[in-house]
């Protein structure tokens, strides 16, 4: 270690309470400290296998305050490295999932909220769109899993039309089925968007009807079920939502923000946001699949091993 002011070599005298070895220099005797390990940027001063940590207990379920705990740091500082992984997840799924060779896609949206439930809203809040209702849209490859796409919204045409936009930019040219359930808006925006290059189907749920005065949580039970074609030919034998709503119960069991029935809902808009960049990311590219024994991404052949947690948050 070189001194600032003389530019002759210094000697070490000790460490301090952040555990940075000191120096002295013997010519003009001013003491200062190594600099600090910033493997993530400028806006990271914390050591790397706390980052690691934190990204760890997010992805696998943990809240923020819990988070904070096993990591001894401030619930602050874990959203704040939640906004630095979400941005940069953000930029990978834009840049790594493009132009995918795929056969069947299934399409759903799952339902959370941001700061109270749409009917819990007050007069004054009715045209908030910061608060209440936030629905995902989530498309997957059934083959090898890969999330192709999400976007964060209403229950809406907009939110319909945005989600299938990205879905054709995640996709290749080339044919393929795409299966989604009765929601209406799904078929303007695939007939208008993917007409050239998909066939469509649509899974018709019947619910029956709850006995009068009984109210539950659960949805009733489905009595009827309906395949029908929408656009092209698609083959009925591969209509099929099963893949996207067994991957709806895997976002709820690794989102703490997603859990039924407790007061660990987001708070911010942003935050949710960040949030499901960082699970589809991790999903991806770091969680090996359990049936695949491999990431989604290298079943799709756009990735060739398993990514590092670290990965997540570092400047690509």
């Amino acid at each position: 270690m070189t001194c600032h002011n003389c530019r002759i070599e210094a000697v070490k005298a000790g460490k301090g309470r952040n555990q940075l070895q000191r120096y002295k220099c013997h010519q003009c005797g001013k003491r200062f400290s190594a600099p600090h390990e910033k493997p993530f940027g400028a806006d990271v001063r914390l050591p790397k296998d706390t980052v690691a940590m934190i990204l760890r207990c997010l992805v696998e379920g943990s809240s923020v305050r819990t988070t904070a705990r096993l990591c001894d740091v401030e619930p602050k500082t874990v959203l704040a490295m939640l906004k630095l992984a979400g941005e940069n997840c953000e930029k990978i799924m834009a840049r790594m999932v493009v132009n995918v060779p795929v056969s069947d896609v299934e399409c759903d949206e799952i339902w959370g909220y941001v700061g109270k439930k749409e009917g819990h809203k007050l007069p004054s809040e009715k045209n908030d769109d910061s608060l209440g209702d936030a629905y995902c849209f989530v498309a997957i490859d059934a083959h090898s899993k890969l999330i192709l796409n999400f976007a964060l919204g209403r229950r809406d045409q907009k939110t319909t039309d945005a989600f299938i936009e990205g879905v054709r930019a995640a996709t290749a040219s080339q044919r393929f089925q795409i299966s989604t359930d009765g929601f209406q808006p799904y078929i303007s925006a695939i007939t208008t968007t993917l007409s050239d290059r998909c066939d469509f189907g649509q899974i018709i749920k019947v619910y029956a009807s709850d006995p009068e005065g009984q109210r539950r949580y659960s949805p009733p039970e489905v009595t009827n079920l309906q395949k029908v074609e929408v656009m092209g030919t698609p083959d009925k034998k591969r209509i099929c939502t099963s893949h996207i709503e067994r991957c709806n119960l895997t976002i709820r069991m690794q989102m703490r923000r997603l859990t039924r029935l407790t007061n660990a809902f987001s708070k911010k808009w942003e935050n949710l946001w960040y949030a499901y960049c960082l699970h589809f990311t991790w999903y991806n590219f770091v969680r090996i699949h359990q049936s695949l024994r491999v990431t989604p991404a290298m079943a799709a052949g756009i990735a060739a091993g398993v990514w590092e947690i670290e990965n997540l948050i570092s400047p690509q």
